[in-house]
């Protein structure tokens, strides 16, 4: 049995902790045949409609821009659609396991977070806005990486973990040089 978090792929829907004991799980949760996406940095695989794309399931905006987040070789080539489960990667043994605790509570609290480019010259450079989740933080992120030339990488920050004259400074919707 794992631990894991099934996302819809309507992103109105609440993310929902669920136990995942059999494959027949995994497959009512997606409506079909699974297909796993590992994620090793957040020590997390996504299982999605293995004919997701076939059956023109619904576009998963958080399970697919998780995925880019982690794994930018996978962005612009790919997406995740239709309903998905997250659990911890597998064990030695092929089976899943739970969602790391410190991936379930990023995915499931709700907390706000600012978002900070790495630039190629090595500054860093605060955005003008705070986000209230996770998936909202990564998905700009990620569409401000598209659109500028010089950003090496984002950082998502937990809004508590900011020093308070950046979060006076996002407050004040100016950019933040950290």
């Amino acid at each position: 049995m794992a631990r894991g978090i099934y996302v819809p792929a309507e992103a109105s829907e609440p993310l929902e902790e669920r136990q995942f004991v059999g494959l027949e799980d995994y497959q009512r949760a997606v409506d079909g045949w699974i297909e796993a996406v590992d994620v090793p940095d957040l020590g997390v695989t996504i299982y999605i409609n293995e004919e997701g794309l076939l059956r023109h399931l619904d576009f998963n905006s958080r399970a697919t821009f998780l995925w880019w987040h982690y794994v930018p070789e996978a962005r612009q080539q790919a997406m995740l659609v239709g309903n998905a489960v997250i659990v911890g990667m597998p064990d030695k043994n092929g089976d899943s396991t739970d969602v790391p605790e410190a991936a379930f509570r990023l995915l499931m609290q709700h907390a706000r977070y600012a978002v900070v480019l790495q630039l190629e010259d090595g500054s860093l450079l605060g955005m003008k806005h705070a986000y209230d989740d996770f998936f909202e933080a990564i998905m700009w992120a990620s569409v401000i990486e598209q659109r500028r030339d010089d950003v090496e990488s984002t950082l998502i920050i937990a809004w508590d973990e900011l020093p308070s004259e950046a979060r006076d400074a996002i407050e004040a919707k100016r950019e933040v040089e950290p």
